[in-house]
């Protein structure tokens, strides 16, 4: 499995979540959701430790920052003890965390100065030396030209000791997005044998860690603002079933992404919160566009129309989702609300493939994985549907690491999945640029790269977002991607549980506001 994909599915790509998402976050949680809890409760109070599960397995546990953080557990505690450049905002895209920037008027040179007061856990202030250093190992790991796009490692430069260049490639209005996943600074020159012990600039510092499981308690000195939690403590779940038991047991304050499962479990405890956020993974299926059964676009076009939306939404997430229109990014606030939704139309589809000379007289496999809850199901219920259209569609299931390994990129039909899904532009650059790292489709337009690359050297907004547009039209006529919904990532919380994050990807690990009301 690819590094930088799992890390992007877990940690939203580096492009966490807008304030469109925000807005909607109360969901159908009614008294029970987290956001009415907290708007009842006292005013926030400090003290307390926030006991949180996070799935991860134990062989897969990792501490370097720059490393592959295949478990949720691990990228919790690391986001908690190490800041980024950039987190996601409630009222923009992208916000300040350890740097502020300023672009230069081609978009090319980007100056980021360091936050007023960011030290590490040690005392020491936070250099440009150090961010630099951070950043070029970054980018200097195998997949670091994926985490740092058009940024190459002799392009990343101290000017002065609070203020560090970031040259691209080529014009890029929305290079800050790119310093939200895994920018996490360390302090020049630190070995890779004590990666695992460096102090960090986060709202927390390392009390203990042993087997996955860590405890990390308040830094009253950090630069952000007021911590109120004494501690967190990190616990490793191998399963979103124990977790979510621990947690109805009184075990755990928190467990963070459990699953519409869980959620419909504790739709009657009265003493469990349950958090929505909307638009927090997308599964799509993959058809590929470059040759094979799908290449052709009236095929694609006649499996988006074959598909139930609706009872795809409600069989496979337990109606813990929307409805999507085959277009990524549906949080961004430049999606394109109003290309007419795509519905299920059996008799087009049935003639698009009559017209195409699709042989429905074979059988297709579908190939997917059991990595995230309903995926699976996901695949099994569309291979249903499209068989009313004539469509004969084998599933199989595929160990994960073969399916990333041999399937992933390759395969003329598979489903995926992804922790984010707020930002049009990531989608464009990562998946469907001709030249992108991980275009899951093999998808090849040069209309769509053209307005891409005008898209990234305008820095007008409007006269971007026109561009934008242009993109998704493309998409939703012509891409291999068929994203019939979106899941509502879920956590559960006890009832003393207030001001939890709502938003997906790397927002959602940012701990430092919640506090107990106990």
């Amino acid at each position: 499995m690819g590094v930088t994909r799992r890390e992007l599915l877990w940690a939203g790509a580096g492009i966490g979540a807008a304030g469109a998402l925000a807005a909607c976050g109360s969901g159908a949680g009614g008294s029970k959701d987290a956001a009415s809890a907290g708007a009842v409760s006292s005013q926030p109070r400090a003290g307390g430790t926030l006991k949180v599960g996070a799935l991860g397995k134990a062989s897969a546990i990792t501490r370097d920052p720059h490393g592959t953080q295949a478990n949720e557990s691990d990228y919790l505690i690391i986001s908690l003890l190490y800041d980024t450049l950039a987190v996601p905002g409630s009222t923009a895209n992208t916000v300040p965390r350890l740097a502020s920037w300023k672009p230069s008027e081609d978009l090319k040179t980007w100056r980021f100065t360091i936050a007023d007061g960011a030290t590490f856990h040690d005392g020491t202030p936070v250099t440009a030396a150090d961010v630099v250093w951070s950043l070029q190992r970054l980018r200097n790991t195998p997949a670091g030209k994926s985490r740092l796009p058009g940024i190459q490692p002799e392009g990343i430069r101290a000017e002065d000791a609070k203020t560090v260049v970031l040259v691209s490639d080529y014009p890029n209005a929305d290079l800050p997005l790119l310093t939200r996943l895994t920018t996490f600074v360390l302090k020049k020159d630190t070995k890779d044998d004590a990666i695992a012990g460096a102090p960090g600039t986060g709202p927390f510092k390392l009390d203990w860690y042993r087997d996955g499981n860590a405890r990390l308690v308040r830094n009253d000195n950090w630069y952000g603002g007021k911590v109120l939690l004494d501690a967190v403590e990190v616990r490793l779940f191998e399963s979103p079933q124990a977790m979510a038991n621990a947690l109805l047991a009184g075990q755990i304050d928190l467990a963070s992404n459990v699953g519409a499962v869980a959620a419909r479990t504790a739709e009657a405890r009265k003493d469990v919160q349950i958090l929505r956020r909307p638009n927090d993974m997308a599964m799509p299926v993959v058809m590929r566009t470059a040759d094979g059964p799908f290449a052709d676009a009236r095929v694609r076009e006649a499996l988006k129309l074959a598909v139930d939306r609706d009872a795809m939404v409600k069989q496979v997430l337990s109606g813990y989702g929307s409805v999507a229109n085959d277009i990524l990014g549906t949080g961004d606030p430049a999606f394109a609300k109003d290309i007419p939704q795509r519905g299920r139309d059996l008799a087009k589809a049935k003639q698009l493939l009559s017209d195409a000379g699709f042989d429905t007289s074979r059988t297709y496999d579908l190939v997917t994985t059991e990595d995230v809850s309903g995926l699976a199901e996901s695949a099994t219920l569309f291979a249903t549907q499209v068989r009313e259209a004539g469509v004969k569609i084998n599933v199989v299931k595929q160990d994960s690491k073969v399916f990333w390994d041999a399937t992933w990129l390759k395969a003329p039909l598979y489903t995926t999945y992804w922790g984010t899904n707020d930002s049009v532009v990531f989608f464009a650059s990562k998946t469907m640029l001709s030249d992108a790292g991980q275009n899951e489709s093999a998808f090849k337009d040069p209309a769509f790269d053209e307005a891409y690359r005008t898209a990234m050297g305008t820095a007008d907004a409007a006269a971007r977002d026109k561009l934008l547009h242009r993109l998704q039209e493309i998409e939703f006529a012509e891409s291999g991607y068929l994203l019939w919904g979106m899941a509502d990532g879920i956590d559960l919380a006890g009832a003393a549980v207030r001001d939890l994050p709502r938003l997906p990807g790397y927002g959602r690990v940012q701990l430092d506001k919640t506090w107990l009301a106990r």
